[in-house]
């Protein structure tokens, strides 16, 4: 194995920041909601998350290049006789890397995880209009069991 193609899956750091942002705003969905510019709400963000415990983001590393991303939230509960889940959220893939397995390879790597950190179920949300997103899901495993809402504040 070579050093491009060796993957590193790690927390983000701070420097991290801009190339996942710019992840984030690189489809037309994270065009109009995303703001690569000003890093600075992202920074609040990134402190949060680091301060909880049950937070799990992380950056996909190739070469010293961020080639992907996610974040794992482990949530404990009462429903399902206690169980615990992890839900999926803010998974981007370098448009560079799309196509390559790597998002087959960021997911099993958070289904894993999953599973060492005691959960028993994984869930995630896909927007309705990626549908590529969606087949994608299902290929790995994931069913569609869900509406999903919202409520903007």
């Amino acid at each position: 194995m070579t050093e491009t193609t060796v993957l590193t899956i790690r927390r983000v750091t701070e420097a991290d920041l801009p190339a996942i942002v710019a992840m984030l705003a690189d489809d037309p969905l994270g065009a109009t909601r995303e703001s690569p510019d000003d890093l600075t709400p992202y920074r609040t963000a990134l402190a949060r998350i680091a301060d909880d415990p049950n937070q799990h983001l992380v950056v996909a590393e190739r070469a010293g290049r961020a080639v992907g991303t996610l974040q794992l939230t482990l949530i404990p509960g009462l429903s399902r006789k206690g169980s615990t889940r992890t839900i999926i959220e803010g998974v981007r893939i370098h448009a560079d890397e799309r196509g390559s397995g790597l998002g087959t390879e960021l997911i099993e790597w958070a289904i894993l995880r999953s599973r060492e950190l005691g959960a028993h179920l994984v869930q995630l949300t896909s927007d309705a209009t990626r549908t590529d997103a969606h087949r994608f899901y299902e290929r790995l495993g994931f069913v569609r069991s869900h509406y999903g809402f919202k409520y903007q504040l």
